[in-house]
């Protein structure tokens, strides 16, 4: 892939990615394996077990010894897998709290409703809580109970939560976040998927459960270089997936990753027999060309013309951060700078979400806790994230929402308030060996995160004939 673009080409890349008409697809070559980057240092916090060599190195700086180990590891073919642990400095802590303080606010927006994007009041009161009364520690205990770790791909350290279930036959499933999500997103289904028996389920519903966080995002090591777009993550995943010894196994993911995941289920590799998506790419082409201006399709059913509608929307007034970061993702110094900055831009992903965020700081007891959204956000600022994470959009030529072919036993699960709510019709024809097909009575975009329950019963199902 050529670093250098021109702006027709860019624009192109935009509009079919965005707009689901064509998707660009370039696959990727030996140039590309050429340029795959060194992992830069750990994030400050950080634990490794063992003790990292860095340690070992009197004379060296820390970040400078952790470049020369990862360096050596990649050029040696490191395929061990390290034990991982988090802990933010109080400095860290400190800092980020005096930074919400501090903030320069605008004036308020002009109109009475969120047409103009994030409402001030909104972001005042996540500020107020974020500065007084949430804990990060309390996050850390809770991904402490999880054990976590490190293994370099590729040159790069991926960062991935990895628990075993107590029963036998237990099904493999590697589950992937997408943007502005994070390994935070999945913690919720853990203990349902892994111990269904504790949870309503049966000992025959069991998962083993691996959680990575993509590359550029969490405590995975972030590309100094470009390559990394969902086909090579996906690749990735098959190498982890190899590396843990799993022989058969399937993926999930919504958002980013449901792309990695539809990815992998195109590559195939070596122990994959089926995905899950909870955001589906469904849309048909004779539909997607109509979009965003119409006219609307005639012989529409109720479940498409109400998908029709939802992308409409979309593509209308929801489609700004997307074209930003996949466009100039390097301009976004601001968020990297401003701890509300980053929050306003991160809960501002898709109108039902943000409304759903929005009624949570107005105190309505929903799906997601103020304590869930500022855990994720916090852990975007700690590891800074903010623009490593948005890469992924640049990296990416596909269509979001178009069909990719994908050939594997695929459920999918459609939630009302997704970016759009993929009708059975669509999928059908998008996915010719569907194993199950749900249409749920209530979730946003982040389905395992808000409605840990239906994903969960939802996972079961879809995955009950393969085991």
């Amino acid at each position: 892939m050529s670093v250098v673009r021109s702006l027709v080409a860019r624009r192109r890349f935009l509009t079919s990615t965005f707009l689901g008409s064509i998707g660009l697809a370039l696959p990727v070559t030996a140039a590309h394996a050429a340029v795959v980057p060194v992992v830069p240092p750990a994030p400050a916090g950080a634990v490794i077990s063992p003790a990292s060599p860095a340690t070992a190195m009197p004379g060296i700086a820390a970040a400078e010894a952790a470049l020369i180990v990862a360096a050596e590891a990649a050029s040696k073919g490191d395929a061990t897998i390290r034990p991982f642990r988090y802990r933010a400095s109080d400095e860290e802590l400190a800092d980020l709290k005096r930074r919400v303080a501090a903030t320069r606010w605008p004036d308020r927006e002009t109109v009475q409703d969120d047409s103009q994007g994030v409402r001030l009041e909104t972001t005042r009161k996540l500020a107020d809580y974020w500065a007084s009364q949430h804990d990060w520690r309390k996050a850390e205990a809770t991904l402490d109970r999880y054990p976590q770790f490190l293994t370099t791909i590729d040159g790069v350290d991926i960062h991935f939560i990895h628990v075993k279930s107590r029963h036998a036959k237990a099904l493999p499933v590697i589950i992937t976040h997408g943007w502005p999500g994070s390994i935070i997103e999945q913690l919720k289904v853990i203990g349902p998927l892994t111990d269904p028996t504790a949870h309503g389920g049966t000992a025959a519903d069991a998962f083993d459960v691996v959680i990575p966080s993509l590359p550029g995002y969490g405590f995975s090591g972030k590309p100094t270089a470009t390559g990394w777009d969902p086909q090579h993550v996906a690749r990735a995943w098959g190498v982890l997936m190899t590396r843990l010894g799993y022989k058969r196994y399937v993926a999930q993911g919504g958002d980013w990753g449901n792309a990695v995941t539809e990815q992998m289920a195109l590559q195939m590799p070596p122990g994959l027999i089926g995905i899950h998506t909870n955001m589906p790419a469904t849309v048909p082409d004779e539909i997607a060309k109509l979009l965003p201006n119409g006219p609307q399709p005639a012989g529409l059913s109720a479940d498409e013309k109400y998908a029709w509608d939802q992308l409409v929307d979309f593509y209308s007034h929801g489609l700004g951060y997307a074209q930003e970061m996949a466009g100039r993702p390097q301009t976004l110094y601001a968020l990297t700078d401003s701890p509300v900055g980053l929050a306003a831009w991160m809960i501002d992903h898709d109108i039902r979400s943000y409304r759903l965020i929005a009624r949570v700081f107005d105190g309505a007891s929903e799906g997601l806790t103020r304590d869930d959204i500022l855990d994720n956000v916090t852990l975007y600022w700690l590891t800074n994230t903010a623009v490593s994470s948005a890469r992924l959009y640049w990296e990416s030529k596909l269509a979001f929402f178009a069909p990719k072919g994908v050939q594997l036993p695929t459920g999918v699960s459609a939630f009302p308030d997704e970016i759009y709510t993929a009708p059975e019709s669509w999928t059908r024809k998008a996915y010719p060996k569907l194993t199950h097909y749900g249409r749920m009575p209530k979730g946003t975009h982040f389905a395992a995160w808000e409605q840990p329950e239906l994903f969960t019963q939802e996972l079961r199902a879809s995955f009950r004939s393969l085991r």
